[in-house]
């Protein structure tokens, strides 16, 4: 069975006005995010920004944050931060895949 478009966490389908309409948020703080460097949403052919699933995710995580005090500058380099932990953490778990695969040859050889 195939699936379906909105199955896609990566897919942009959500307007503005209804990511302000699910997170009960201003429609100017979604702009801000954009602007800031935070949460940049695709855009239509027509201009108008575009959320996916995974990006409304970020936001629900960004007005907490905002909530708690922090700066959307703040905020943004904590995203990026934690982004980079991800990577690193990828990275990491492929170098030691590697090593085990060398001390297993190795061992076999």
């Amino acid at each position: 069975m195939s699936s379906l478009p909105f199955d896609d966490e990566h897919l942009p389908m959500f307007t503005v006005g209804q990511v302000s309409l699910m997170l009960d948020v201003q429609q100017a703080f979604l702009r801000r995010l954009d602007e800031f460097g935070v949460v940049c949403p695709t855009r239509s052919g027509g201009g108008q920004r575009r959320y996916t699933r995974r990006e409304i995710t970020v936001v629900q995580y960004v007005v907490r944050l905002a909530s708690e005090g922090m700066s959307l500058a703040g905020i943004r380099r904590i995203l990026e931060l934690e982004a980079e932990v991800h990577r690193l953490q990828r990275e990491c778990a492929d170098l030691r895949k590697q090593l085990s695969r060398s001390r297993a040859r190795r061992q076999a050889g």
